[in-house]
């Protein structure tokens, strides 16, 4: 049965395929996103293009709804949730990454809580219309394996300690976890936050590694190679994080955190060859230290995720690459 879904981020990374993947099954989806400078908001509109496209050729584009607004805008909120009754809320949105987020924490605050905060009111229909219904909307919230800190547990567990975030990013999104928590207790809204490990491939972020290394080797562009890429991260292709939300959509669960990775750590060193393979080029990078706010590794236990979600991760690195190479001909050297 088909459901009417909203989705926040809607034109970015994640974003673009998650409202592709919805729409492409029978979906409703309206998607949100204010196209913000944080990279090149072209790319952002291409990527809605990109899908538009592929949704006409499958005769489905008029079931795709895109507004341009903020999360932070409590009147755009309240007149979309005033004209759409939800069965899901997809909350992508937010200023992501580590680094930035030292240089902008009131930024970062003001979009990933106060956003998030101005979106749990919808759902329990405290803005527009939500209160009239019989039941609310499921709430899918992304967060971030960042939350779990400098942690020597391996694999992270849902269970282990997230009390001391290393940075303003993974502070802000563990405190929409926990906000989740209170407006699940509070009103019994179904709350799922889906914590994601380092996500890459086709529409991926410029500031994302896989898409760095390859504008050093063509435009030249200087590339940090955070300690000498000796840390190990859980790459974790994009059409298997898609397929956690969607399901994590289906499934209200009440309250949960469920790890969506691949749970199989690649060091940088061999990300980055895998790419250099596929072109047949060196990449030319800059050996920097750690960052303060990094951890040398990440590696998701994801059998929470098989369980509740049905999750079962499919992409190897090498697979990934090879598609997200692919795409990055189409779209970045031959645009």
């Amino acid at each position: 049965m088909s459901k009417t879904i909203f989705v926040t981020g809607a034109a970015g990374f994640i974003g673009s395929h998650t409202i592709q993947a919805l729409v492409t099954r029978g979906d409703r989806v309206v998607g949100l996103d204010n196209f913000n400078d944080y990279y090149d908001p072209a790319r952002k509109r291409a990527n809605v293009e990109e899908v538009r496209r592929a949704l006409k050729q499958s005769g489905q584009a008029e079931t795709l709804t895109f507004i341009e607004g903020d999360i932070r805008n409590q009147q755009t909120i309240a007149e979309i949730f005033s004209s759409y009754e939800f069965e899901g809320i997809v909350h992508l949105a937010a200023m992501a990454g580590v680094r930035v987020s030292m240089e902008k924490p009131r930024l970062y605050y003001d979009v990933n809580v106060n956003g998030t905060l101005n979106l749990l009111e919808a759902a329990v229909g405290r803005v527009g219309t939500q209160a009239t219904r019989s039941a609310f909307p499921t709430f899918v919230f992304a967060s971030t394996s960042s939350v779990y800190g400098n942690t020597q547990l391996v694999p992270f567990q849902e269970h282990d300690p997230c009390e001391r975030p290393l940075a303003p990013y993974a502070a802000s999104k563990r405190a929409g976890e926990m906000l989740g928590y209170s407006y699940h207790h509070l009103f019994g809204l179904a709350f799922t936050a889906v914590r994601f490990f380092t996500v890459y491939g086709p529409r991926g972020r410029p500031d994302m590694m896989a898409y760095k290394v390859l504008d050093n080797i063509f435009f030249s562009r200087e590339v940090p190679f955070y300690n000498s890429g000796h840390m190990r991260r859980d790459w974790t292709f994009v059409t298997d994080i898609v397929q956690g939300v969607v399901n994590a959509v289906d499934r209200p669960l009440g309250y949960e955190v469920v790890n969506l990775g691949r749970g199989e750590p690649v060091s940088l060193t061999e990300f980055v060859h895998v790419l250099e393979e596929y072109v047949g080029r060196r990449a030319n990078l800059v050996s920097v230290p750690m960052m303060k706010a990094d951890v040398a590794a990440t590696c998701a236990d994801v059998s929470k995720a098989r369980k509740l979600l049905g999750y079962n991760p499919q992409w190897s690195v090498k697979e990934g690459l090879r598609e997200f190479w692919t795409w990055y001909q189409k779209h970045v050297l031959d645009a």
